[in-house]
């Protein structure tokens, strides 16, 4: 009797490892037949994709590597306004804190003035004010000047500035010279007529809508190739001000 017990349980045994191989076999069978992709997330950038512009690079997630351009999602652009063309967000006075907060020495009624037209005429144009006066400041080191370009110049934005002998652009009032600011800007980034008149004196030396981010500024509005990245954080700044 006892025999026969343990002959049964060995037999059950036996079985139970027969169909354990059998299914290891046909897994192995399977993948080797269809091979099972386990999804990978990875980020490249393409700068031939999907971007409007060559001066933009455009980052991407990708499911799989063999997956076609047409499933490529665009995330991670700039938090910041990065074409040059468009809308500004920030109010005036949002503005005027800013700069005020960066040079607690310049003239509140100077700023409300100069802050304003860049509003007016960037929105005139077509350009967006908010990464005109980031520009402004970068240029005139938050209206501390200091370089080349003075005060009296009404120039903002560095025109004609370009070494010894040739400090720059002078203009007979504020108005003129942001005016001139957002038309040169307008000049790089679009191919669009002038709405105002004309009163740059350098608009005729660009050539029209070759640049349309703030990324291609550098090398051609500056030679200086940290120019966009030095614009972009006084954005960020501005935008968290």
């Amino acid at each position: 009797m006892a025999d026969t017990i343990v002959m049964r349980l060995l037999a059950v045994i036996f079985l139970f490892c027969i169909i354990a191989q059998a299914e290891i076999h046909s897994q192995i069978h399977v993948e080797e037949i269809f091979p099972i992709k386990t999804p990978r997330l990875f980020t490249i950038t393409e700068k031939t994709v999907l971007s409007p512009s060559n001066d933009i690079p455009v980052v991407t997630d990708v499911v799989f590597p063999d997956d076609t351009f047409s499933n490529i999602v665009v995330n991670d652009l700039p938090s910041v306004p990065w074409f040059i063309m468009g809308k500004g967000e920030l109010k005036a006075q949002h503005l005027v804190s800013f700069l005020l907060n960066e040079n607690k020495n310049a003239d509140r009624v100077f700023v409300e003035a100069l802050a304003a037209y860049y509003i007016v005429e960037a929105g005139k144009e077509g350009v967006n004010h908010d990464i005109a006066f980031a520009q402004m400041c970068l240029e005139t080191g938050f209206l501390r000047f200091g370089g080349l370009v003075v005060p009296e110049m009404n120039n903002f934005c560095g025109l004609g500035s370009i070494g010894p002998g040739e400090e720059g652009i002078w203009f007979s009032s504020v108005e003129l010279g942001v005016r001139a600011h957002i038309q040169h800007l307008k000049a790089y980034a679009s191919e669009d007529p002038l709405i105002g008149e004309l009163v740059d004196p350098r608009y005729h030396f660009v050539r029209r809508g070759s640049v349309f981010t703030i990324n291609g500024l550098a090398g051609t509005w500056a030679a200086d190739k940290l120019y966009a990245g030095k614009i972009e954080l006084i954005l960020h700044r501005l935008y968290h001000h």
